[in-house]
């Protein structure tokens, strides 16, 4: 006697839920900051309120009508992350006298409409791997747009990544992880068999033919001239780590992490020695404390350190402490303005919402059923938490500082609109994954579905022939 399958259930009901939590402490956050600052709880606070709510319900509508089977716990989590940031950068600028919460406020209105636009128009991620190249050449483009006079903003913070969009400044690189990402799992989920098979082997490391590999070499060569020309470590460390991941999981071979490592040690060996930023950021982290290096770039990083500690265990409560000392609190450094106000119980609530958030999209990785969209989820997924790695470490002194922003809760546009993008495909590939199977419902870019007495599950039109790692599952 055959077991009948588990029918899938929607879970919006517990998103809901979930939702509620997640505004309450959003919500909860801002208010503490005018009561510990013994301020009047104004229009501003009840409409701001009012705007994270409906904001957040649109998402969760969105949901219901197009990804009812999306994964439940990813929007209340990044609502949790993207409220908690609200609250800080609006008690920083009590602190300083900024404005940036209100250009915060109106990024996250943007963001959040962006991610209902992907919701609604996109017809499932598979979509995207038509446009695999294109996602390449506008990669290209994305990252060399800092470097064209005219529109690019300059040297900023010494990093050239940012171009003028009327009275405002907006970072193209952002957008370029995303583009990235689709073209790494295009490219990936079509050619994976070539690149396992084809070409000369090396002792264990079986290397691909140098055609088979030269669109992937061009998007690294992207990279990297990020660091060479705009300065940005971080970001390019961020694009080669993307990379790594995505082939790693294409391949299942630890012999590309190896090669990955070293790459990245040769690399960065001749960045110190070629490029003054890069040394003194290596220089700030290995002598933080000493008074040349504290005058000269060390004293941001050392301001941090000591807010963190004066907010010890619990920290000194949101509104209570001088994170307004640090220099960029609310961007750069809000890990820090966090650890002092929130203290290390409070800082490490956030780093699991952080852990929850890239689970589940590992998670939805898994249960998708074609190439593409596990290759496209895990780089997204990764790219969530190396980026989230990399901020963190910095501002602890685990690695030198490279002034990325924190995901969903630093002040910037520019990251907070990519980010909610992310998260609208996310949702998309976990509807894909936890949707329940129907022999006749067959995506218009798929392909033809291989049908029989056994009803296989979809196939990925330009799937991996053979590939026995991510074959379909049959279903009776």
């Amino acid at each position: 006697m055959t077991q009948a399958p588990t029918v899938a259930k929607p879970r919006r009901t517990v998103e809901l839920f979930l939702l509620i939590l997640a505004l309450g402490l959003g919500i909860f956050a801002n208010a503490l900051v005018n009561i510990n600052l013994n301020r009047p709880f104004d229009s501003d606070f009840y409409s701001q309120a009012a705007v994270l709510v409906v904001l957040a319900l649109a998402v969760h509508v969105s949901l219901r009508f197009k990804a009812k089977y999306a994964d439940p716990v990813i929007l209340p989590v990044v609502v949790a992350l993207n409220g908690i940031g609200l609250a800080m950068i609006h008690r920083l600028d009590i602190a300083t006298g900024d404005n940036a919460a209100s250009r915060q406020w109106l990024w996250t209105g943007l963001a959040v409409a962006a991610a209902v636009a992907v919701l609604w128009f996109l017809r499932g991620h598979r979509v995207l791997r038509r446009f695999t190249y294109i996602s390449l050449i506008v990669s290209v483009v994305l990252l060399i747009l800092p470097l064209v006079p005219g529109i690019s903003a300059g040297d900023v913070n010494g990093a050239s990544v940012w171009i003028r969009l009327g009275g405002s400044t907006f970072q193209p690189g952002e957008i370029a992880k995303i583009t990235l990402a689709i073209f790494f799992a295009g490219y990936l989920s079509s050619n994976r068999d070539l690149i396992l098979l084809a070409g000369k082997k090396m002792g264990p490391l079986q290397l691909p033919r140098a055609r088979d590999l030269g669109p992937m070499i061009v998007a690294w060569l992207a990279s990297v001239g990020v660091l060479v020309f705009q300065h940005d470590l971080g970001t390019s460390v961020l694009f080669f780590g993307l990379f790594m991941s995505m082939i790693y999981v294409a391949t299942s071979r630890a012999s590309w992490v190896v090669i990955g490592l070293v790459l990245m040690a040769v690399g960065g060996f001749l960045a110190v020695k070629i490029f003054p930023h890069v040394s003194a950021r290596i220089d700030v982290w290995a002598n933080a404390f000493s008074p040349e290096v504290i005058s000269n770039g060390g004293y941001q990083v050392v301001q941090g350190l000591f807010g963190m500690a004066n907010g010890g265990l619990v920290g000194t409560g949101l509104g209570k402490g001088r994170p307004d000392m640090v220099p960029l609190a609310n961007s750069d450094m809000i890990i820090a303005s966090l650890g002092e106000e929130l203290g290390m119980i409070g800082l490490f609530a956030v780093v699991m919402l952080y852990l929850l958030l890239i689970t589940r999209g590992f998670r939805a990785a898994l249960g998708t059923r074609d190439a593409f969209g596990k290759l496209l989820a895990c780089g997204l997924s990764f790219a969530v938490g190396l980026q989230c790695f990399i901020v963190i470490g910095g501002v602890t002194r685990l690695i030198p500082l490279t002034g990325l922003t924190t995901p969903f809760m630093a002040a910037g546009g520019s990251s907070l609109l990519a980010n909610w993008i992310i998260v609208a495909l996310l949702l998309l590939i976990s509807d894909a994954a936890r949707r329940p199977i129907s022999t006749s419902a067959v995506a218009a870019d798929d392909g033809p579905e291989d049908q029989g007495r056994q009803g296989k599950r979809n196939r990925d039109r330009a799937g991996i022939a053979g590939d026995t790692a991510i074959q379909a599952v049959e279903t009776k």
